[in-house]
């Protein structure tokens, strides 16, 4: 992917979660925007740039969120790797299984992002935690298909126009 092209989709996913995703709450949860273009970036290109812009997309959020500096870049990063390594072994035409890989990353970076608050000493009970990673991660997942099949045709375009 033109790294022009996934600054510009992580800067609109990261204006779109801090402000209108805000109004957009269910039960006190959101989606994880940001984490969109990561995964399927990582789905289509492997782990190398999952884990690549899964650092750039957690720093971005990092600096819009304040708080432990770190942490989103951290568990962005491991979960662009997590679904880099399923690159070459499922089938990225489908937007069920882009939805279902969705889905296991985003719980994968928001179990790293509790684990490593517990390890920073912030204390957030397990069964709250458990509740937002869960629900947090089904939201994200939910808004894969809605967005997964415009990135795949934009992504095999310029896999394509680059052949040539």
């Amino acid at each position: 992917m033109r790294p022009w092209y996934m600054l510009g989709l992580l800067a609109l996913a990261l204006f779109l979660q801090v402000t209108v995703l805000n109004l957009l709450r269910i039960g006190g949860i959101i989606p994880d925007l940001l984490l969109l273009p990561v995964v399927f970036n990582a789905f289509l290109a492997g782990r190398r740039e999952g884990a690549f812009w899964g650092l750039v997309a957690g720093l971005m959020k990092d600096v819009f969120a304040g708080g432990y500096f770190g942490l989103n870049a951290l568990s962005m990063l491991a979960a662009g790797y997590l679904v880099g390594l399923a690159e070459r072994r499922l089938f990225k035409e489908s937007v069920l299984v882009a939805a279902l890989v969705t889905w296991v990353a985003a719980l994968f970076s928001q179990l790293v992002h509790y684990l490593l608050l517990l390890y920073l000493g912030v204390s957030v009970p397990p069964g709250t935690a458990l509740r937002i990673i869960f629900f947090s991660a089904l939201y994200t997942a939910a808004l894969a298909p809605l967005f997964y099949r415009r990135f795949y045709r934009a992504r095999v375009g310029w896999v394509k126009a680059g052949e040539s």
